[in-house]
């Protein structure tokens, strides 16, 4: 979904990278409307600060998808091509795609309507929180509440302390991180009587404690994720727990805001969702049986982060843990300094012992087998500042550039079975 601010832009993108390797097809762009902003308290109209003749417009937000998705007919084209699921995520965390097969198993096993994504959570944490409420008359509903509404929330329901943690360490109430998988056919028919309508709210950014001036002009919005608001008490919904690192490392914030947070907490910068990644593969293969190396501290942009091993594989290598774990046999073992790039499905590790850079490439009709001993100068991450402009910007927010001194490269553009023993 796109607006005015950002469908040139994004359309742009989309077809300078020639769809990264999706047919143009596959891709379909809605764009939602924008609405008319507020300056004050009294809901003044604000004026473009362009053009005083002209009323500002900000996007009504996310939760527009619904009524897209409806109107533009995109939700029946997919349940006449015999899919199931729908599933919402946002651009900003790359995790994501690691945890959705298994969220769609539970989808699929609990018949779930409605299942929202979600990660531990320390009170108090700037995410919201997935909960339970119940109304007086008995009714209830599993729903995300803002974390700025739930420590108050809980504390006017008979929770005086609000939003602590539990013997656990963290929140009874696990983090919402915005990923939704719906059932297709349920929700076509709860769309067919709101046309996609979700409750709108306004939420002002004030100047000061006085509340009565405004950072900047607000509208009325809504949210993607209020959507099981509109459903009958019959609806079916759940949430899926994961773990924070196969599931939840967005990228938001700039060098200079993330630099500024305390050491221990999350960044959310270009920085750390990228070191995520490899923390993700690392113990995904851990989990799988291979010893990797434990990681280093190291600073990137005045960000402390844990560096593991740099690995990486394309999704069709291994979309789940059980297929990675089936390309895996014997005594595996990568070195912390070691990156090893799997471009291929058929590609198997075999009594590996990677202490360096290993690039594997393989086409479909090719099934090879890698192992031995693999030693070379390898890979480093280099620090970049993030101010050194002869860096594209795309360097600079990471705060580091691969810098590659040796490796072993194979590629397999032949069918047959293959062999690589170092």
């Amino acid at each position: 979904m796109t607006s005015d601010d950002t469908h040139a832009r994004t359309l742009q993108l989309l077809e300078s990278s020639a769809y990264f390797g999706m047919n143009p097809t596959q891709v379909k762009l809605l764009k939602q409307e924008k609405v008319a902003c507020l300056e004050d308290n009294d809901a003044r109209l604000a004026l473009d600060p362009k053009n005083k003749y002209q009323i500002q417009t900000k996007p009504h937000g996310h939760g527009d998808v619904h009524s897209l998705l409806y109107s533009s007919g995109l939700l029946n084209e997919w349940c006449d091509a015999g899919l199931r699921w729908v599933l919402f995520f946002q651009d900003t965390n790359g995790l994501l795609f690691k945890a959705i097969p298994a969220s769609l198993g539970v989808s699929a096993t609990r018949n779930y309507h409605v299942n929202s994504l979600a990660v531990l959570r320390k009170a108090k944490e700037a995410i919201g929180g997935i909960t339970k409420l119940t109304h007086a008359d008995g009714r209830s509903m599993v729903i995300n509440v803002e974390y700025n509404q739930l420590d108050p929330l809980l504390r006017a329901t008979g929770y005086p302390d609000g939003d602590v943690n539990c013997e656990t360490g963290y929140s009874p109430f696990p983090g919402n991180i915005n990923q939704l998988i719906l059932e297709l056919g349920p929700y076509i028919e709860e769309l067919k009587k709101t046309g996609g309508a979700i409750k709108e709210f306004v939420n002002p950014k004030y100047k000061d404690a006085s509340k009565t001036s405004f950072k900047s002009s607000t509208r009325l919005e809504c949210m993607m994720q209020d959507y099981p608001k509109t459903l009958p008490p019959s609806a079916r919904v759940g949430f899926t727990v994961m773990d924070t690192w196969l599931a939840y490392a967005p990228v938001k914030n700039n060098p200079e805001e993330a630099a500024k947070v305390p050491k221990g907490n999350p960044y959310h910068s270009a920085t750390s969702g990228e070191v995520a990644i490899y923390c993700a593969n690392s113990l995904i293969l851990r989990k799988a049986g291979v010893q990797v190396d434990d990681p280093v501290e190291q600073v990137f942009n005045g960000q402390v982060v844990e560096v593991w091993p740099r690995i990486t594989w394309k999704p069709k290598w291994g979309l789940t843990f059980l297929e990675i774990k089936s390309k895996l046999s014997g005594s595996c073992s990568i070195s912390q300094r070691s990156s090893i790039v799997i471009k291929g499905h058929n590609i198997f590790l075999e009594d590996l012992s990677l202490d360096g850079a290993l690039v594997l490439e393989a086409t479909e009709e090719a099934e090879v087998k890698a192992g031995g001993s693999v030693q070379n100068q390898g890979w480093i991450l280099e620090n970049v500042d993030s101010t050194d402009t002869s860096f594209p910007e795309e360097i600079r927010i990471r705060g580091f550039r691969i810098k590659k001194f040796e490796q072993v490269e194979k590629q397999f553009t032949q069918p047959g079975k293959f062999s690589l023993k170092a």
